[in-house]
């Protein structure tokens, strides 16, 4: 029964955002303890603190997933974030490598991969989310810098992954710079 839910859940996922979770398909038939696990996972990685700081969040999500590497991850992150009203010109900036001219969502993005890469700008971009939007934010965006790869990563450890080579931004296939910051 639990098993059925998880499907369930992951085909509606698939429908509205014409996704592929043929990976957590797979998890789900391996382990029932491991889909759960899975499906819970959002609970950490969709923590994105106070909403004047969700375009923060929001990028450093985007910068992170495409850290990882995954051009399925990242358009699903691409199309969840401009769902919620993430400006489609920030992400687009940030994917061809112009994420200074992204404001916010910029901001997000460049805070992410500092704290990826573990570049001292990674705290001066924190202090600056901090102090603008409060330390609650910069909590948001550390977890989403930190969880954002996580599904690129697992997806290529079970055979699932794939690179990212291009993104649609509202319908147009942009070439994207991998770790571009």
């Amino acid at each position: 029964m639990i098993r059925a839910i998880l499907h369930w859940a992951m085909r509606g996922l698939e429908r509205r955002y014409a996704y592929d979770a043929a990976y957590a398909h797979h998890v789900i038939n391996v382990s029932r303890s491991a889909g759960i696990r899975l499906a819970m996972f959002p609970l950490v990685a969709q923590y994105r603190g106070p909403k004047p700081g969700r375009l923060v969040w929001a990028g450093a999500l985007f910068g992170s997933t495409h850290e990882g590497d995954c051009g399925p991850c990242a358009q699903l992150v691409v199309d969840m974030a401009v769902e919620a009203g993430v400006p489609v010109a920030s992400l687009r900036a940030c994917a061809e490598g112009r994420a200074e001219e992204a404001g916010d969502v910029g901001l997000g993005y460049r805070f992410a991969m500092a704290a990826i890469a573990d570049t001292p700008e990674a705290a001066a971009l924190g202090d600056k989310i901090a102090e603008s939007y409060g330390e609650d934010a910069r909590v948001a965006a550390s977890f989403a810098a930190a969880t954002g790869r996580f599904y690129p990563v697992f997806k290529r450890g079970l055979g699932h992954g794939q690179l990212c080579a291009k993104l649609r931004f509202d319908g147009a296939e942009v070439a994207v710079t991998r770790k571009a910051g």
